[in-house]
C-alpha cells in the first residue's frame, strides 16, 4: 500500500548539439549520461549541466557528416572505462573515457539494428541486417551467429503424453465450444512497428530474449536464448503482439505489449514463451502505441512509453511515461509523466506545450543502473530531466480516537482509500474510492487535529481536490440489513495551482504537506540547479485557486518534509543530510539549522527515505530510516536492518530483516537507551519484540488503540496486537481502574490475568468492591480466580519497560494461620470477604472458588458450604456441587469429604461420582457400626492420615494401646505419641522405650540415653551412653545406680579405651587419672597426644618425675623429629607445585600467541587467555568437560571418577593447573593451623634445655611460613580472582567467563575455593623471643 512520490526533479537547461539524441546509457560510477546523436557521443552530467567530453563520431567517417547516419546501441563498460557504441552501418565502437580515442574493434557488412551486453558484460549480443544474432564476448571475439528466424521450438519444446485428443479434454471456463475452436489467422504486425530485432537480457545473464517479425506471417515471436546462444524455446502465436520488450531482472517474467480489438495490455510471459498474466492500459483502442517497455534494476516499478497514434487538436503529438507496480496480483498506476511535442525545432522554444513536463517529447529513456527509483529522460530538444522516487504510506497521523486510520494508494485516477481503524480491507479492494478527472499525482491527509481524516489529491492537470468527512451516524442499518461503519469523504472543493510560472505542472510541485485546513506546503525548483524553493500555498480571494502566500529559497535540492502536528514544527531534508527548520507560522518564512536543546546542530549522517519527528524523554528528535536500513535519531545510528517504523502515541514500532517488531515507548527512553534496547535480543518475556513474517512492512497503526497493521510481499495484510501497545494499554486502564475494560483486552489477547493483581496489589485490594462490581460476572471472576498463581508476572511474564518505575509491592493484610501471607491465599480471603459482605448467594460459585484455589485447599469447607446449602436450597446445592466437581477431582473430592466424618456428606458427593455403591456402602456401613473415636481412627488410617489416627486412637482407652504402639512403630509416630500420654504414665514409658531403641538403630545413642534416662531405665540408658561414648552421662547414670567402686573403675577403663580410639586423650586422661585411679596411665595418654603442659601438671602432681626421663623426654624428641621432618617435605612439595603452576601458565600462554598469530581469534582463544585457571574458562577444560558429559551423566560412580580425574596431578593432564592450586591451598591451610601445635613443643622443648633443636624447629616453620606468604601473590593472580573480570583490558567472552563461574554449580563452586587466595593466621604470635 505504498505511493511513488517524487523526491527531487532535476531539469537542466536545452543543450547545444547537432542533431537529435538517438541513444542514452547511465555510466555507474560517475551518474553521468552517455548521450549518442548522428553526430558524436556526449558525456553530460545533468546535476551540473555541463558537458564533461564529447567525441565526434564523424570525424572518422564513423558516421556521414549529414546527419543521416544512426547510432542503434550505446553501452558504458565501467571496466574497460569504455563507452561502446554500435551503429546501424555495422560498425563497433570504442570510446575511451581518459584517452578520449574512438576505435573500431569490428563492422558487419549487413549493418547492425541492434546492440545488448549481458548484466555481467561478460557477453554482447548483436543483431545483423542478414536477421541473425552474433555473440562476442568482451573482448570482441566471436562465439557464434545463428538466424533469428528458426523453425524449430527449441530445447524446451513441450512433450506430448498422448491423453486423447483435444475434443475430449477439459477447457475450463471455455466450455465444450473450446473444442471445436478453430484456430484464428495469424495476424501481421501492427502498422507502425518498426520491425526490428529487440533484444533483452534476465537479470543473471544466462537467458536473453528476441523479439522479431517472423517473414513468414509477418506477426512478431519472442525466442529465448540460452548463454551459449542455443535456441530454448519460441513463443506461441499471440495475435497484436507489439515491439517493446523487457524482462524482469529477477529472471521471473517478460513483458510485452498486445493490441486487442477491444483494449491494450502490457503482457507477461515465460521463459517457455507461454502467456502468464497481464494488466490493462487505461487507454482507448487505437489511442497510442507503446515505444518501449523499461523495468527498473529493482524489479518494483514497470515504466510503460506511451506516444499518441494522432495529433492532438493543437497538431502535437502527446507522448506519456506511466510507472505501474504490482501488489496482490494487482498493477497499479503510480504516476503519468505527460509531454508535449513542439514545433519540431530542436530549441523547444515554440509555443506553450500541451504535456506539463515540457514541449519536447521524450526520445531516450532509461532507468539508473545503482539507484532502482532514479529515471532518465532525455527529450528531443537536448533537455534532460531526472527524476529520483521514493516509496512512500500516505496515512492519516490523528492522535484522538476520530481518527479513522486512514491509508490512500494511488491507482491511476483514482485513490483507495482504507478505514483501517473500521474495518480491515485487502488491497486492491478498499474501504472506497475516490474518482478523480485526471491522474492522481500525490495525496496527502490533513494534518490538523479533528480534519486527519479529510484527504487531498493533486492530479496531472494542476488541480488539487479537497475530500472532507462529514459528520454523519456511524453504524446506520441499510435496506439490505448490512451497516455502514464509514462514509466516504465528499469532494468540498477543487483548487488550480497557480505556481505564477509558464508550464508548471503538477510534477513541478512536489512534496507537498497540507498542514491545515487552508494552508499547504509544497517544493517546487529553484532558480538554479542546486536550489529548491518552499512554498507556502493558500486558497485565492475567490477560492478556486492555490496561489503562493509567501516562499523562501534554500541551498540545495529539499527531499523530504515532515510537519509535526503536536509541536506545530516543519523539518526540511536536504539530499545530503542536512536538517533544516521550517518557520513557517509568522509573518516570514524562514529556513534554519535544526538545532538540539543544547544549542548544537542535528543533521543525519546520510540521505534518508523516510522521516518523521518524534518527543522522546520530552525533547524533539528528527527521525530517519536509510535505503541501506539505517535508523537515524538525529545523528545518533539507533538500528540498522530495520525496513519500515511507524510513531504513533508516544510508541516506535519498526520492523527489521531479521523479521520482528520492536515497539518501543519514546516517552520513557533516552536516546542511549533506545540504541541499547534495540541491539539487544530481547529475552523470552520482552514485551517490545515479536517475530513476523518475512518481508512484513508496517502500513499504519489505529491511534489509541493496539492494533498494527502490517503487509506481507505479497501484497495482502495482517492485523496484529503488539504485546507492548497491549501491556501499555492495559497499564493505563488499571491505573484508571478500568477493570472490565483490562479484563476484556486480556481475554482477548490471552494475557496472564495474573496481571490484574500484580500491577499494583495495595491497589487492587482497596478495590476489591469496585473489581467485582466492574467485571460483573461470576463466570469471568472464578475465570480470574482459577488462574491465580503464586509467580509475579511484573517480574517473569511482563516485566514493565526498562526504565519505568516497578509497581509497589504487596500490602498483605494481616497473617492468619490460613493465609500464611501467601499472594493466592491473600486475593482468594479478600474477594471471598467482600462477596460475603455483598450477595454471597450470588457469588456462591466464586466463593467455592476461593476456597478451593488456596494454596492449602480448604475443601472440607466447600464441602460444608455445599451441605449448609443442600439444607436451604437443593437445587442450588446441585449446581454448586457439580461445579465443586468440575473443580477437583471427584475422587480426591470423595477423599476429602470422608475426612470430615460426615456420612451425609460422603453420600452426597458418592452419588455424583462413577463409583459403584457396592463398593462403597458396605465399607460406610461398617464404618457407622464402630465407636465414634476407633470410627474416625478407621477412616484416618483409610485415608493415610496416620498423625490423626493416632490421636483419635488414643481416645479409645488401654485395651487399644498395643494397636496404638504398633501405629507408632510402624509410621514412626514417636514424637507425637510423646505429646499425646501423660509424661510418667506406662504408655509414655513404652512409647520412650520403643523411641530410644528407634534412635539406637538410627545411631543416635545418645539420644535415646536421654529418653532412656528421664524415664527411669537406668541400667539401658548406661548402657546406651557407653555405646555412644557419652562418659560423663554414663558415670552420672552409674553413681545414681549406683555401682560399686570395682565396677566403676572398670567402666571407666572401657570408656577410656573408646575416647583414646577416638584420639580424644585429654578426656581419656581425666577418666584414667580420676575413676580408674592410673596416674601413670593417664600421664601416657597425655604425652601420646602431645599435651606437654598437662602431663607435667599429672607428673610433679603424683610425684612421678620418673617418667620424665622415661617416656616424656623420648616423646618430645620423636615429635621433633616428626614435625621437621614434615616441614621439608611441605616446604619442598610447595616449591614443586609452584614452579610446576608457573611452568604450566607460561605453556598456555605460548598456546595462546600462537594461536593469535594465526588469526583465530575466537571466543575459544579469548576464554583461555582470560580464564584459563577457571574451570569453565580454559579451552582445554571446555573440551574436556563437553568430552566427559555423557560420562558424567552414566552414574554416581562415573561422575564421582570424572570429578577426580579433573584434580589428577599428572602433567599434561587438562586440569593440571587447577589441580596445583588446590594442592597448593591445602598445603597452605596445613602448615598455618600447625601454630599453636608447634608452640606448645616449642615450649615443651626449652622447658627441657633443648634450645637448638627447639631453635632449628622455630627457623624452619618461621621460613615455610614466609616461603609461603611471599608467594601468594605469585599464585593466585587476579586471573585467578572469583570476581567479575571488567576494565579497559577486559573481553566480553571474559566478562561473560567470570559471571558464569559465580553462577556455577556446587561443584564448581567448590572448585572456585581454590581459585581463591587463603587467608593466614598472621596476627596468632607463636614465636618464643628466647629462641631469636
Amino acid at each position: 500500500m505504498r505511493n511513488l512520490k517524487l523526491k527531487t526533479r532535476v531539469c537542466s537547461g536545452e543543450l547545444s548539439a547537432l542533431g537529435s539524441p538517438q541513444r542514452l546509457s547511465v555510466r555507474m560510477d560517475t551518474h553521468t549520461l552517455l548521450i549518442a546523436s548522428p553526430y558524436a557521443v556526449i558525456e553530460y552530467d545533468p546535476r551540473t549541466a555541463q558537458v564533461v567530453s564529447e567525441v565526434s563520431l564523424t570525424a572518422e567517417d564513423f558516421l556521414p557528416c549529414d546527419g543521416s547516419g544512426c547510432v542503434v546501441g550505446i553501452q558504458d563498460l565501467p571496466d574497460q572505462e569504455c563507452v561502446c557504441v554500435a551503429t546501424a552501418t555495422g560498425d563497433v565502437i570504442l570510446y575511451n573515457l581518459n584517452t578520449q580515442q574512438l576505435e573500431c574493434v569490428g563492422s558487419v557488412d549487413s549493418g547492425l539494428t541492434g546492440m545488448s551486453w549481458s548484466p555481467d558484460q561478460e557477453l554482447v549480443t548483436l543483431t545483423t541486417g542478414q536477421q541473425s544474432i552474433i555473440m562476442m564476448t568482451k573482448d570482441f571475439e566471436p562465439i557464434t551467429e545463428v538466424p533469428i528466424h528458426q523453425e524449430d521450438f527449441g530445447e524446451g519444446k513441450f512433450i506430448t503424453v498422448g491423453w486423447g485428443k483435444k475434443e475430449t479434454q477439459f477447457h475450463g471456463s471455455e466450455g465444450k465450444q473450446a473444442a471445436q475452436k478453430k484456430n484464428t489467422e495469424v495476424q501481421p504486425a501492427v502498422s507502425w512497428d518498426d520491425r526490428k530485432p529487440r533484444v533483452t537480457w534476465r537479470g543473471d545473464g544466462q537467458l536473453f530474449a528476441v523479439s522479431a517479425v517472423c517473414p513468414n506471417t509477418g506477426a512478431r515471436k519472442v525466442r529465448v536464448w540460452n548463454r551459449e546462444c542455443v535456441l530454448q524455446a519460441t513463443s506461441e502465436t499471440i495475435n497484436g503482439l507489439e515491439q517493446a520488450l523487457c524482462w524482469k531482472p529477477s529472471g521471473s517474467l517478460i513483458a510485452s505489449t498486445q493490441r486487442h480489438p477491444n483494449k491494450h495490455s502490457v503482457v507477461f510471459m515465460e521463459k517457455n514463451g507461454l502467456l502468464h498474466g497481464d494488466f490493462t492500459l487505461p487507454i482507448h483502442k487505437d489511442q497510442a502505441k507503446v515505444k518501449e517497455l523499461l523495468w527498473n534494476s529493482d524489479s518494483t516499478v514497470l515504466a510503460v512509453w506511451l506516444e499518441d497514434m494522432t495529433p492532438g487538436q493543437d497538431g502535437h503529438i502527446n507522448t506519456q511515461i506511466q510507472l505501474w507496480c504490482v501488489g496482490n496480483y494487482h498493477w497499479y498506476l503510480k504516476q503519468s509523466l505527460l509531454f508535449g511535442s513542439g514545433s519540431g525545432s530542436g530549441s523547444g522554444s515554440g509555443s506553450a506545450p500541451d504535456g506539463p513536463e515540457g514541449p519536447d517529447p521524450p526520445v531516450c529513456v532509461c532507468w539508473d543502473p545503482e539507484r532502482p527509483l532514479v529515471l532518465h529522460v532525455l527529450t528531443c530538444g537536448w533537455r534532460s530531466l531526472t527524476y529520483r522516487w521514493g516509496w512512500s504510506t500516505e496515512r492519516s497521523y490523528g492522535d484522538g480516537n476520530h481518527d479513522n486510520a486512514n491509508v490512500a494508494v494511488i491507482d491511476g485516477d483514482k485513490v483507495l482509500v482504507t478505514a483501517f481503524a473500521q474495518c480491515v480491507v485487502p488491497p486492491p479492494m478498499s474501504s472506497f474510492e475516490l474518482q478523480c478527472p485526471a491522474p492522481v499525482a500525490m495525496a496527502m491527509f490533513c494534518s490538523e487535529e479533528g480534519r486527519t481524516n479529510d484527504i487531498a489529491a493533486l492530479t496531472h492537470d494542476t488541480h488539487l481536490h479537497v475530500y472532507q468527512q462529514e459528520e454523519r451516524e456511524a453504524n446506520t442499518s441499510t435496506a439490505g440489513g448490512f451497516k455502514i461503519i464509514t462514509h466516504p469523504p465528499v469532494l468540498k472543493n477543487t483548487y488550480r495551482v497557480d505556481l505564477g510560472r509558464v508550464g508548471s505542472g503538477p510534477l513541478d510541485l512536489r512534496l507537498v504537506v497540507w498542514v491545515r485546513e487552508r494552508c499547504f506546503l509544497g517544493v517546487t525548483d529553484g532558480e538554479a540547479l542546486d536550489q529548491s524553493k518552499v512554498l507556502v500555498l493558500k486558497p485565492s480571494t475567490n477560492g478556486d485557486a492555490l496561489e503562493i502566500s509567501s516562499q523562501v529559497c534554500v541551498s540545495g535540492q529539499v527531499i523530504s518534509v515532515c510537519y509535526s502536528g503536536r509541536s506545530n514544527s516543519v523539518m526540511l531534508q536536504l539530499e545530503d543530510g542536512t536538517l533544516q527548520k521550517l518557520l513557517w507560522d509568522g509573518c516570514d518564512l524562514a529556513a534554519v539549522q535544526w538545532m538540539d536543546s543544547r544549542g548544537s546542530p542535528v543533521n543525519f549522517p546520510q540521505a534518508c527515505e523516510h522521516t518523521a519527528l518524534c518527543s522522546v524523554s520530552g525533547e524533539e528528535y528528527p527521525l530517519g530510516l536509510t535505503d541501506r536500513a539505517h535508523l537515524y535519531l538525529g545523528d545518533t545510528e539507533l538500528a540498522s536492518g530495520v525496513s519500515s517504523f511507524v510513531v504513533c502515541d508516544d510508541f516506535l514500532l519498526l520492523t527489521t530483516h531479521t523479521h520482528t517488531c520492536r515497539c518501543l515507548q519514546l516517552n520513557t527512553q533516552t536516546a542511549k537507551g533506545l540504541v541499547s534496547a534495540l541491539s539487544s535480543d530481547g529475552g523470552q518475556n520482552d514485551e517490545t519484540l515479536r517475530r513476523v513474517e518475512r518481508g512484513s512492512r508496517i502500513v499504519t497503526m489505529v491511534a489509541r488503540d493496539t492494533r498494527l497493521i502490517l503487509q506481507m510481499p505479497r501484497g495482502n495484510l495482517e492485523t496484529i496486537h503488539h504485546r507492548a501497545l497491549v501491556l501499555a494499554q492495559l497499564r493505563k486502564r488499571l491505573d484508571s481502574l478500568r477493570f472490565r475494560d483490562a479484563f476484556e483486552v486480556m481475554r482477548k489477547q490471552r494475557i496472564n490475568l495474573n496481571l490484574i493483581y500484580d500491577h499494583n496489589p495495595k491497589v487492587f485490594l482497596e478495590n476489591v468492591e469496585l473489581f467485582l462490581k466492574q467485571v460483573e460476572s461470576v463466570n469471568n471472576i472464578n475465570l480470574f480466580l482459577t488462574e491465580l498463581r503464586e509467580e509475579d508476572t511484573t517480574k517473569s511474564m511482563y516485566p514493565p519497560p526498562g526504565s519505568a518505575p516497578p509497581p509497589s509491592p504487596p500490602v498483605a493484610p494481616p497473617l492468619t494461620p490460613g493465609n500464611a501471607g501467601k499472594k493466592v491465599d491473600i486475593v482468594c480471603d479478600a474477594l471471598r470477604n467482600t462477596m460475603q459482605t455483598l450477595d454471597p448467594d450470588r457469588y456462591c460459585l466464586c466463593i467455592l472458588t476461593t476456597h478451593v484455589k488456596k494454596t492449602v485447599p480448604e475443601l472440607e469447607t466447600a464441602l460444608q458450604k455445599v451441605h449448609q446449602l443442600r439444607v436451604l436450597e437443593a437445587a442450588k446445592a446441585e449446581e454448586a456441587l457439580k461445579y465443586l466437581l468440575f473443580l477437583v477431582d471427584v475422587n480426591e473430592l470423595y477423599t476429602h469429604s470422608l475426612g470430615t466424618y460426615d456420612f451425609t456428606l460422603v453420600l452426597m458427593v458418592a452419588e455424583k461420582s462413577q463409583k459403584d455403591p457396592k463398593e462403597y456402602l458396605p465399607f460406610l456401613n461398617m464404618l457407622k457400626s464402630l465407636e465414634p473415636n476407633y470410627q474416625r481412627y478407621t477412616i484416618d488410617t483409610h485415608l493415610k492420615r496416620y498423625s490423626k489416627a493416632l490421636t483419635h486412637l488414643s481416645k479409645c482407652g488401654e485395651e487399644y494401646f498395643a494397636e496404638a504402639l504398633n501405629l507408632v512403630k510402624d509410621q514412626q509416630l514417636y514424637k507425637e505419641a510423646l505429646r499425646l500420654y501423660p509424661a510418667y504414665s506406662p504408655e509414655y514409658k513404652e512409647v520412650s522405650g520403643a523411641y530410644a531403641e528407634h534412635l539406637m538403630g538410627r545411631g543416635h545413642a545418645e539420644q535415646a540415653g536421654l529418653l532412656l534416662w528421664r524415664c527411669g531405665e537406668l541400667g539401658r540408658a548406661l548402657q546406651a551412653f557407653v555405646g555412644g561414648a557419652s562418659w560423663r552421662n554414663a558415670l552420672s547414670v552409674a553413681n545414681q545406680i549406683p555401682l560399686p567402686p570395682d565396677q566403676l573403675a572398670l567402666l571407666a577403663r572401657d570408656l577410656a579405651d573408646k575416647l583414646l580410639e577416638q584420639r580424644r586423650y585429654t578426656e581419656a586422661s581425666v577418666l584414667l587419672e580420676q575413676y580408674a585411679k592410673d596416674c601413670e596411665e593417664a600421664i601416657s595418654a597425655l604425652i601420646t597426644g602431645a599435651a606437654w603442659e598437662e602431663a607435667l601438671r599429672l607428673v610433679y602432681l603424683y610425684n612421678r618425675q620418673d617418667i620424665i626421663e622415661t617416656n616424656l623426654k623420648p616423646a618430645l624428641l620423636e615429635a621433633y623429629s616428626t614435625q621437621v621432618s614434615f616441614l621439608e617435605g611441605q616446604s619442598s612439595l610447595f616449591s614443586r607445585h609452584q614452579t610446576r603452576l608457573a611452568t604450566v601458565r607460561e605453556e598456555k600462554e605460548r598456546a595462546k600467541q600462537e594461536l593469535l598469530e594465526e588469526g583465530d581469534c575466537g571466543v575459544e582463544v579469548e576464554l583461555y587467555s582470560e580464564a584459563s585457571s577457571m574451570l569453565s574458562g580454559s579451552q582445554t577444560g571446555s573440551r574436556y568437560t563437553h568430552s566427559n558429559s555423557r560420562i558424567s551423566a552414566r552414574s554416581s560412580k562415573n561422575r564421582r571418577k570424572a570429578e577426580s580425574k579433573k584434580f589428577s596431578l599428572k602433567e599434561g593432564s587438562p586440569f593440571e593447573d587447577t589441580a596445583l592450586l588446590h594442592a597448593l591451598t591445602h598445603i597452605t591451610h596445613t602448615v598455618d593451623k600447625m601454630r599453636e601445635e608447634i608452640q606448645a613443643l616449642l615450649r615443651a622443648l626449652v622447658l627441657f634445655q633443648y634450645d637448638d633443636q627447639a631453635g632449628a624447629l622455630q627457623r624452619d616453620y618461621s621460613t615455610l611460613l614466609s616461603l609461603i606468604e611471599t608467594s601468594i601473590p605469585n599464585i593466585w593472580t587476579t586471573h585467578t580472582l572469583n570476581t567479575p573480570v571488567t576494565g579497559p583490558n577486559s573481553t566480553a567472552n571474559s566478562i561473560t567467563a567470570s559471571f558464569q563461574q559465580q553462577r556455577a554449580p556446587p561443584s564448581a563452586q567448590q572448585d572456585s575455593e581454590a581459585l581463591t587466595p587463603p587467608k593466614m593466621r598472621t596476627a596468632l604470635k607463636w614465636k618464643l623471643t628466647v629462641l631469636d
